[in-house]
C-alpha cells in the first residue's frame, strides 16, 4: 500500500507501519512527485496549496483516504470521489490554537500590542491609562468542539463567565440562533467554528453591532467567517476591539486598513504554528494507517462539511 506523507520528520514521528505499507513524501503540492501517484491509496496532503493541492487528488484513482493535518477541512469538502474518506486533525490543535486564543486575550486586554509599538518606537508609554484584565469577563465561545473546551478549560482559572455557542442546541449549549440574545451579554467573542455555507459571513454589521460597547472579537477560525467590509467599518469606530489570526483575504494585503488599527491585534495565521503540532500529528498519522492496514474503523471522518 503507497502511503504519501507531507514531511520527512513524519516516518518517525508516525511511529512503525504494517508490512506492505511504503511511506513516501510529498512536501508541498509543486514538489516533484516522489513517485506514481496512481498508486496512492492513503494521502496526507501539505497544509499549503489549498485548491492546487486538492487538484492533485483527481490524478490519484487508487486514493481511499485523504488524512489532513489541519483541524479544518473546508478546502476539500465535496472536493473528492465519493470512495475517498477525508478525515480532519480533530484534537491535534487543541493545546496550540486554545494558548494562541488566550495569549491573544490576555494580550490584547493588557494593550501588549500598543507596548510592543511604543517599544519599537523607544517611547515609554506610560500614559496610555489604564488596561483592561480578564477576570469577571462573559466569554462566548461561539464552536464548542475540541478546541474550544480546550479554550474554556484554560480560561476557567481566569474567573470567567463561560458561555458556549454549537450547531445546534444540546447538553448545556446554546445553538447559533441564540446569538442576537447572547452577543450584546459579552465581553469577549470566540470563534473556533469550521468554515460551512451556514458559517461563511456570520460575523455580520449586525452580528458586529450586537457587541457592547468594548468588546473583543477573536477570531481562531477562518478569515471567511467573518465579513471584512463590515469587520473594518465597525473596528474603525473604535467601539470595539479584535485580536485576529485570520483574514480575508489571506494573505492579508500590505495596504489593507486592518495592518493599522490600533484596537486590533494581527497575527498572521500562526495560532497552530508551534513545535507540538507536528509530533501530534503524526501520532495520529501513524494511527490512522494502522486503522486502515487492519480494516478498522478511522477516526475524525468529515461528515457535513465538519
Amino acid at each position: 500500500m503507497q502511503v504519501w506523507i507531507a514531511g520527512e520528520q513524519g516516518r518517525q514521528l508516525m511511529g512503525p507501519v504494517p508490512d506492505g505499507v511504503e511511506v513516501q513524501v510529498l512536501p508541498a503540492w509543486d514538489a516533484p512527485l516522489p513517485g506514481d501517484p496512481a498508486t496512492v491509496e492513503f494521502w496526507v496532503p501539505p497544509l499549503l496549496g489549498g485548491a492546487d493541492t486538492v487538484a492533485l487528488a483527481r490524478g490519484m484513482p487508487a486514493l481511499r483516504v485523504v488524512q489532513l493535518l489541519s483541524a479544518g477541512a473546508d478546502v476539500w469538502v465535496g472536493q473528492l470521489d465519493s470512495g475517498v474518506t477525508l478525515c480532519d486533525a480533530r484534537g491535534v490543535h487543541d493545546v496550540d490554537v486554545a494558548e494562541w486564543v488566550v495569549a491573544a486575550i490576555l494580550s490584547s486586554l493588557r494593550r501588549l500590542d500598543y507596548f510592543a509599538r511604543a517599544q519599537q518606537e523607544h517611547r515609554f508609554a506610560h500614559d496610555m491609562g489604564a488596561a483592561d484584565e480578564l477576570s469577571g469577563k462573559r466569554v462566548l465561545i461561539v464552536g464548542a468542539g475540541s478546541i474550544g473546551q480546550a479554550v474554556a478549560v484554560r480560561l476557567a482559572p481566569f474567573g470567567v463567565q463561560l458561555t458556549y455557542v454549537a450547531h445546534t442546541s444540546h447538553d448545556g449549549m446554546h445553538s447559533v440562533d441564540d446569538l442576537p440574545q447572547l452577543l450584546p451579554q459579552a465581553d469577549i467573542v470566540v470563534l473556533l467554528l469550521p468554515l460551512t455555507q451556514q458559517t461563511r459571513g456570520m460575523v455580520n454589521a449586525a452580528f458586529l453591532a450586537a457587541l457592547p460597547d468594548g468588546a473583543l472579537l477573536v477570531n481562531a477560525a477562518r478569515g471567511q467567517v467573518a465579513d471584512t467590509d463590515a469587520l473594518v467599518k465597525e473596528l474603525s469606530t473604535g467601539r470595539i476591539r479584535a485580536a485576529l489570526d485570520v483574514a480575508d483575504p489571506e494573505p492579508l494585503p500590505a495596504d489593507h486598513p486592518l495592518w493599522d488599527m490600533p484596537n486590533v491585534l494581527f497575527t498572521p495565521h500562526i495560532g497552530g504554528a508551534t513545535s507540538g503540532v507536528l509530533p501530534r500529528a503524526y501520532r495520529l498519522v501513524g494511527d490512522q494507517v494502522r486503522r486502515y492496514a487492519a480494516g478498522q474503523p478511522l477516526i475524525n471522518k468529515v461528515v457535513g462539511g465538519y
